[in-house]
């Protein structure tokens, strides 16, 4: 799917296409949106911009030479965006090609911060003077979709705490469970803050552009550096009550032990005496007395309430 934007009167807009668009139109945008190109689609580009577009394999390297590099296309940068699907956040690379004139971007899925700047600039709410203005609008909204899942996984992990530490009727292993997809969902909002960083720090180095747009890739790297500290503070609550729900666990199977085991020692002196009559020797006294029965019964009970209280009086039930 390809989209297509321009600026009018200092904000984005996004351009009507009825079908595939001509070179006219692709020459005089400020910012094309390629989303899972078609091969007719990528072709286009490829003539204006008179170099191949990147494909999935490469844009998906993790060497820094092959995700931030300037050639004759313009500056190059591969970044990190984060997605969600089914209760559980991932990640997808996005290839910008930042020229002066103009802002290229190529991605294979379809992501929340592309979604929400298309939204604002049909309403009008998206300012930019340049393809260098727009490209730290589209950063700018990348970290504040990153700061909107940190909040979800902090309110996430306020209810998995609930669960460990207050509520006595919740199943522990379904904490374990929740903890582990929170858990991985901050390690790939740190993978994406991380990779910002980067992004913004070889923008800084390779873009020249006036001092308002260099305070605001500083703020941008502001709110990335306390964005990392709040993921670093929910790692340590993440491994708390990672921590505390297996020693819970612990407690409850050592408490089963404990059962079972206090349940042997008891019923080990009936078992013994009952043991000791079921002997078939030919002279046992007892065998020829009449309270003989009830005496064996009575002493087995003994035998088993004796350890019962000794162990209630001691605490150890």
């Amino acid at each position: 799917m390809l989209r297509l934007f321009d600026i009018r009167r200092g904000r984005i807009s996004e351009t009507a296409l009825t079908g595939v668009p001509d070179s006219v139109q692709l020459a005089e945008a400020v910012w094309i949106d390629l989303q899972e190109p078609e091969e007719q689609e990528r072709d286009l580009l490829e003539q204006l911009l008179r170099t191949e577009l990147p494909e999935s394999e490469d844009v998906e390297e993790i060497e820094a030479s092959a995700r931030y590099f300037v050639d004759a296309a313009g500056i190059h940068i591969h970044s990190l965006f984060l997605t969600q699907s089914e209760g559980r956040h991932n990640t997808s690379t996005v290839a910008f090609i930042l020229q002066p004139d103009r802002l290229i971007t190529v991605r294979d899925s379809e992501l929340a911060d592309f979604r929400l700047l298309r939204m604002r600039a049909r309403r009008g709410g998206v300012e930019a003077r340049s393809a260098q203005e727009l490209i730290v609008e589209v950063f700018e909204q990348k970290a504040e979709n990153l700061a909107d899942a940190l909040e979800d996984i902090h309110l996430r992990l306020g209810d998995v705490s609930y669960m460990v530490l207050e509520d006595e009727a919740a199943e522990l292993e379904d904490a374990i469970d929740q903890l582990a997809k929170v858990e991985d969902s901050n390690g790939k909002v740190l993978l994406s803050l991380m990779d910002t960083r980067r992004s913004i720090t070889f923008l800084q180095r390779h873009v020249q552009v006036d001092g308002e747009l260099q305070e605001r890739f500083r703020d941008i790297i502001r709110d990335i550096d306390t964005l990392t500290a709040h993921t670093s503070f929910l790692f340590d609550k993440i491994n708390f009550l990672m921590d505390s729900t297996q020693g819970f666990i612990n407690i409850e199977q050592n408490q089963i032990i404990k059962i079972f085991s206090i349940a042997a020692v008891v019923f080990l002196p009936p078992t013994m005496v009952a043991s000791i009559y079921g002997m078939n020797f030919k002279f046992m006294p007892e065998m020829t007395w009449e309270l003989g029965y009830p005496w064996a019964l009575g002493l087995m009970l003994l035998a088993g309430v004796a350890p019962y209280l000794y162990f209630k009086i001691k605490g150890w039930l």
